[in-house]
Order: structure tokens, then C-alpha cells, then sequence
């Protein structure tokens, strides 16, 4: 094993690792963003309005993406375990 392919792997967990917290991230950001926006315009300065809509947000994009993210990770770690042969030898 050659620290290039320990490079090849780490940069493939990273990518993958920001794919897949990618939706929920995006969805907090998003709904942070709005809620911010509504607070502003109504001076309504409470810090927990914005949990709870944060929240469902982040629930609602794990049901929607989270087959896609499943799928994501179990295909990276049927590669990762399948190249263990050419990997070691």
C-alpha cells in the first residue's frame, strides 16, 4: 500500500463524507436563512423560533434524500471492501 493510494481513499471518504451531510446542511442553512429573515422584518428576537422549523427541515430532507444517501454510502463501502485484494497485494 502506497501512501498514494491511502491519499485516493481519504479524498474519496471526504467527498463522500460532504455528499451525504450535503441535503440536511443545505436545508437547516436554508430555513436558518428564512426564519432570520422573518425575524428581522417582525422583531421578533425569540432564539427557539428557529429550532423547531430547523428541525423539521432537516427531518424532511433525510426522508427525502435519505435513500440517496444510503445508496451513496453502501455503494463507497462495497467499492472500499472490494478493492481490498488489489489493495493489500
Amino acid at each position: 500500500m502506497t501512501s498514494q493510494t491511502v491519499l485516493t481513499i481519504a479524498q474519496q471518504a471526504l467527498l463522500i463524507t460532504v455528499l451525504v451531510s450535503a441535503p440536511p446542511l443545505l436545508a437547516a442553512l436554508v430555513v436558518g436563512l428564512l426564519v432570520s429573515i422573518f425575524q428581522a422584518a417582525t422583531q421578533i428576537n425569540e432564539m427557539t423560533l428557529s429550532f423547531i422549523p430547523k428541525l423539521l427541515a432537516i427531518f424532511a430532507s433525510l426522508v427525502i434524500a435519505g435513500p440517496w444517501m444510503l445508496a451513496t454510502l453502501t455503494d463507497y463501502m462495497q467499492r472500499l471492501y472490494g478493492s481490498i485484494p488489489q489493495t493489500i497485494g
